[in-house]
């Protein structure tokens, strides 16, 4: 029986994907994915699908290629981070599956910056709001976010001001990582609420230590 297999790309530099993620890809005969990770990984010989659409014709579509090949279905960051492998778990059950980790963009980013994640919290703001106990301001917290365009730098800055955060703390945005245009920039809160963009990238905020 043909084996589906979920493999994470990572941050999207192919320099970040495991070996065993990348002889996949490579040897892969039919390779679904985002336009962006297509453009990035998909070979001449391959037969792709963009993930653009109704994850219900994806999946009805993925059905139809396992019954005469393997397929590799790649998504951003960590296969175990918010990606599409919930979806593809219940709307296949039965499907013989391989998951391949790659690095999520949030640990991505605390290691661009330098600083450990093990005592953050990690939320997401992309396609949901978390809920309003995690928002709140302590001392010592460290909130990391994944953004959406809604929920933008800006954004989740006036979120976390009207939870309590002071407006001079310090927070990061990262966004592009790992590509040639990435962009990371220091800000404090009141300066990061004024800012545009930040858009389907990471944030990470540090509360006051006292």
């Amino acid at each position: 029986m043909a084996l589906l297999y979920v493999v994470g790309i990572g941050p999207g530099n192919p320099d970040y994907v495991v070996p065993r993620g990348l002889q996949l890809i490579k040897e892969a005969p039919v390779l679904v994915g985002s336009e962006r990770a297509l453009a990035d990984f998909a070979q001449p010989h391959q037969i792709t699908y963009a993930i653009k659409g109704s994850l219900s014709d994806l999946v009805h579509w993925i059905k139809e290629q396992l019954g005469e090949h393997d397929v590799v279905v790649l998504v951003s960051g960590d296969t175990g981070y918010y990606s599409l492998l919930p979806y593809l778990k219940k709307t296949l059950p039965d499907q013989p599956m391989e998951v391949i980790p790659g690095i999520s963009a949030m640990i991505f980013a605390f290691a661009r910056i330098q600083e450990v994640w093990q005592d953050a919290d990690l939320l997401s703001f992309h396609g949901r709001v978390p809920p309003e106990e995690a928002l709140r301001y302590e001392p010592h917290r460290k909130l990391g976010f994944l953004t959406d365009k809604v929920h933008n730098g800006a954004a989740i800055a006036q979120i976390l001001h009207d939870h309590g955060w002071p407006s001079d703390c310090r927070i990061v945005g990262c966004e592009r990582l790992s590509y040639e245009d990435e962009h990371i920039e220091e800000l404090t809160i009141q300066s990061m609420s004024q800012t545009t963009g930040f858009e389907h990238a990471v944030i990470i905020a540090f509360a006051h230590k006292n």
